[in-house]
């Protein structure tokens, strides 16, 4: 499909949204009572800390409720990809068990524990410190929102980038249970059940598990062993009681595992060691083999992840307009991650990464809703402790220069962070029309670091050498502003505009292999203007939100990579560096409208348009260009990312049920998959750290009962079966490595599902 095809779709799905909202306020209002309207359904959020309907909060936030998610066959978050505008959330580089999140352009892909992420994750308002263990199963959600943007008043920490957040089900007064079998691609199995229900007058408990598994997608023509595959299991627990009119109490806990095996890409480029000897050869352009690799034999095929937490939610109403909330949780995270980072036989660079972390935190909120005033304030706290065993195999990296001793690299290292915050969000209706909103949080973050490096040469002892580094104990602090006006200017349309600040702190390079690389970087910080409208019509069938934006991303923290010689060895050696490169300027329009045709037609789209580039990005090897490497292209910031849906419900004759036919148009323009996409001191571009644009189809078809309890559904993913990248691994100055990870590939699901 060539561009000026895709450019005219693009322009078609923004030309319809923007006329029907024209033609919606023309339109009578309807005087039917609501429940006889054939319209959209109110999706409330509560994505400022308050109850609200989503049409009436004023900023960008996109919201699925978990009707929605079942109903479209997803199974975990990722599922979520194209679904929201600028997002791009996608399964991590090497691993099982993280998540790559950028929202808007700003993210952070490495799952090293050094790395805090830019989009918060939060369960039922608990956050996820690290990026690893948020490749979630989606288990008996009430919805997930996703905030766009920066939220650092609110939420605060390392929500530079947006937050995604994930609210699970409250058991109830009322019997509920649900349940679920599905068989798929790949020989994938998955199981769910939730039941939930009264044991007393006050007291209700809800209990939820799956078990998901499916083969790998990637296979080795050799041995046959499978690798990107899936082996998860899963249980929440919440026993939730209401001993009083005006007191909530949830106490929430959950275990979940994952026993996958390796997660592997493909070399997009000759291998070379440090005598400069050629180790691998790989095909240019490269073979369509992407689903078929022979890794390293000696890396055994696994990846694990055991995470368990318990969380208490204490609500209470000191009276109609004034409540008291407090969140107290503990997690334990522990990882052992296998990596073939060359992505071939041979042993450039593999490695084990294994983590054990646990985080501890407590907010105490007060909330105020009355009359024309809504005001959140808060204290919040955390404390994480991360320690990190790591092995770095790179036996056929040494050339015949040094003996081709084999070659073992350890680092043990342990990271203390401390996260201290207050902070206060207040709105008041001027009138019955016009709001304005402010809110202001200050940040202080510690983080104590020690860390020891051991170099083995097996067959040169004496160059055995270990290198220990505990730096002064680093400390940052922030203040984050945010300020917004929301006009309704008729009942169905919302204008607002809002200013925010976000922040992420400073740290350690946690890849650093001499004191020179072991520096510490310093903050990141966002400053974000967004304007837009909120509006719905045709008696509530069509809703239309657009925000437009631009936000100065600062001093944001770049892994970058290069060479420098060892000054034992004699010979090249990697230099891995963080750095705080310089600024960026993004801007963008976002679109997202639904339909409802008629009562049995809807259509839905999600538009994103992005332009992002560097402002500066200073980087001393780029002496050709003065000392800058601005020219390069940000990752993972399609210029248009869109989606474009369609559903029908046809009702079987006879009291036979109903059956719904529903088909997806996913589009993402080209994009960067690394930092380093170009060569040092060269603007010419690494075509494996790039992805071109490309298009996914997904259709489904599904029947319900008359009773709507009992669903069948049969839903394909990839339909066409695209070959597309994902994500990048550039860590050329090892190897001159560069692995490229890539989507699934055509897979189709048949569900059966239940609920009382």
């Amino acid at each position: 499909m060539n561009r000026y095809v895709k450019t005219a779709l693009l322009a078609g799905a923004a030309w319809t949204a923007l006329s029907g909202l024209a033609l919606a306020q023309e339109a009578p209002v309807s005087t039917a009572p609501q429940d006889e309207v054939t319209g959209l359904d109110d999706i409330v959020v509560t994505a400022r800390r308050t109850s609200e309907s989503l049409q009436r909060t004023p900023l960008a936030v996109s919201a699925f409720s978990g009707e929605t998610l079942e109903r479209t066959g997803a199974t975990q978050v990722t599922d979520l990809q194209g679904s929201v505008p600028n997002l791009n959330l996608v399964q991590g580089r090497g691993s099982s068990n993280a998540t790559n999140i950028y929202i808007r352009g700003i993210g952070q892909p490495d799952a090293l524990q050094t790395f805090d992420p830019a989009v918060g994750v939060y369960v039922d308002d608990v956050y996820y410190s690290r990026i690893r263990g948020t490749q979630f199963d989606l288990l008996d959600l009430e919805r997930i929102e996703v905030l766009r943007g920066p939220q650092g008043t609110l939420y605060g920490k390392n929500t530079i980038g947006g937050a995604l957040r994930l609210v699970s089900r409250r058991p109830g007064q009322e019997f509920r249970a649900r349940g679920s079998v599905a068989y798929g691609s790949y020989d994938m199995i998955d199981v769910q059940g939730a039941v939930s229900g009264p044991i007393g007058d006050t007291l209700a408990f809800g209990v939820s598990a799956l078990h998901s598994e499916r083969g790998g997608y990637v296979s080795n023509p050799v041995t046959g062993e499978e690798y990107n595959d899936k082996n998860t299991q899963a249980v929440r627990a919440t026993l939730a009681w209401d001993p009083m009119s005006n007191l909530r109490v949830d106490l929430t806990a959950d275990y979940s595992t994952d026993d996958a095996g390796l997660t592997v890409g493909q070399a997009t480029n000759n291998l070379v060691g440090s005598s400069g000897q050629t180790i691998v050869t790989v095909p240019s352009p490269l073979p369509r083999y992407q689903f078929q690799t022979v890794v390293d034999p000696t890396l055994p095929n696994e990846t694990r992840l055991e995470s368990r937490g318990i969380a208490l939610n204490v609500g209470y109403d000191f009276s109609d307009a004034l409540t008291l909330k407090s969140i107290t949780a503990y997690r334990r995270l522990n990882t052992d991650d296998y990596i073939d980072f060359d992505a071939t036989p041979r042993e450039v660079s593999s490695a084990l990464v294994a983590v054990d972390q646990d985080q501890f935190s407590q907010e105490l909120q007060m909330t105020y809703d009355s009359g024309p005033l809504t005001a959140v304030g808060g204290l919040y706290y955390l404390r994480e402790n991360i320690d990190s065993h790591q092995e770095a195999y790179a036996d056929d990296l040494l050339g015949p220069l040094f003996l081709n001793s084999g070659f073992l690299r350890t680092v043990d290292d342990t990271l203390e962070t401390t996260s201290k915050a207050v902070y206060g969000n207040v709105s008041y209706a001027l009138t019955d029309a016009l709001r304005i909103s402010g809110g202001i949080r200050y940040t202080e973050e510690d983080k104590d670091y020690v860390r020891t490096t051991s170099t083995f040469f097996s067959a040169l002892p004496a160059f055995n050498a270990t290198f220990p580094f505990a730096p002064p104990e680093a400390s940052f602090e922030d203040t984050s502003y945010m300020a917004s006006i929301d006009y309704q200017l008729t009942d169905q349309v919302m204008l607002y505009g809002r200013f925010s600040q976000g922040f992420k702190s400073g740290g350690y390079n946690g890849r650093a292999n001499s004191a020179a690389e072991a520096t510490r970087y310093d903050p990141e910080t966002a400053d974000s203007y967004e304007i837009g409208f909120k509006a719905t019509g045709y008696d509530n069938r069509l809703r239309l939100n657009v925000a437009a934006f631009t936000t100065e991303y600062k001093d944001f923290q770049a892994r970058v990579s290069g060479l420098d010689i060892d000054p034992i060895t004699n010979l090249p050696a990697p230099v891995l560096s963080v750095i705080n490169a310089g600024a960026l300027n993004i801007s963008g329009l976002e679109v997202e409208g639904t339909w409802a045709i008629t009562p049995n037609l809807t259509f839905d789209t999600q538009i994103g348009l992005l332009d992002a580039e560097y402002d500066e990005f200073a980087d001393a090897r780029f002496t050709a260009f003065g000392g800058s490497r601005a020219f390069q292209e940000p990752a993972f910031s399609p210029r248009v990312t869109a989606r474009y849906g369609l559903q029908y419900v046809a009702e079987v004759p006879n009291g036979g049920g109903e059956v719904t036919f529903g088909g997806v148009a996913k589009y993402r323009s080209r994009m960067a998959l690394a930092v380093d996409n170009t060569p040092v001191n060269s603007a010419v571009e690494l075509p494996g750290m790039f992805q071109d644009d490309y298009w996914l189809f997904d259709a489904r078809v599904a029947w319900t009962d008359v009773s709507g309890r009992y669903t069948v559904g049969v839903y394909g993913q990839n339909i066409l079966n695209e070959v597309y990248k994902t994500d990048a691994q550039e860590f050329s100055s090892v190897g001159n490595i560069r692995t490229a990870y890539y989507g699934a590939p055509q897979t189709v699901m048949i569900k059966l599902s239940a609920r009382y």
